[in-house]
């Protein structure tokens, strides 16, 4: 798995990479469970969490398209860097959509006087949500319903965060790469 000889550049990529897939797999996983949860409901989920579903299914494709691609020194970095600018807006806007109820809310008082993890008590706060609203779930009231549904969606927030920082990073050594390559091209043509 040594791939091409890129220096600090190319291992900070390949590691940036593997980060970049295991928090995307990480909100697939948490986003999915809602989603299925809300779904079971027979419920229509909110588009905030079926954007960040959608968002990082073509985010996890894309990693791993890119590092196989990296390995076997085929990546085009001006491509590379342009998409990589791109998953990062949508991410910002991820991040900015799912954290915008969350920023004030404190998890840990959610709940205090009694426990509410159960899966009865994920239906009941949906349920209390979909009737205040009319037939449709509310999204800022649904994530402080339960403190298990506050911390997961506190924790997607955080890791789409860490992905806005990893994706600007990734762009930033694509950019360099490529910048890199064409020089090295030209001096192995005069030598």
């Amino acid at each position: 798995m040594a791939g091409p000889d890129y220096g600090a550049l190319g291992v900070t990529l390949k590691s940036v990479r593997i980060l970049q897939s295991l928090s995307l797999i990480a909100i697939i996983g948490m986003t999915a469970n809602f989603i299925s949860m809300i779904v079971s409901d027979s419920q229509t989920p909110p588009s905030v969490l079926v954007g960040t579903l959608s968002v990082t299914c073509i985010g996890v494709i894309y990693c791993v398209i890119t590092f196989i691609l990296f390995l076997d020194n085929l990546l085009p970095f001006l491509i590379t860097t342009i998409i990589d600018s791109l998953l990062l807006i949508a991410l910002i806007v991820v991040a900015v959509t799912v954290g915008e109820p969350l920023s004030y809310l404190n998890c840990q008082a959610i709940g205090s006087a009694n426990d509410m993890g159960s899966a009865y008590d994920f239906t009941m706060s949906l349920g209390d949500s979909i009737n205040q609203n009319g037939g449709q779930i509310n999204y800022s009231t649904w994530v402080g319903m339960t403190k298990p549904t506050c911390l997961e969606t506190k924790s997607i927030w955080g890791l789409s965060i860490a992905l806005c920082v990893l994706f600007a990073f990734s762009s930033i050594c694509s950019m360099c790469l490529w910048r890199r390559k064409p020089a090295a091209a030209a001096k192995d043509v005069e030598g």
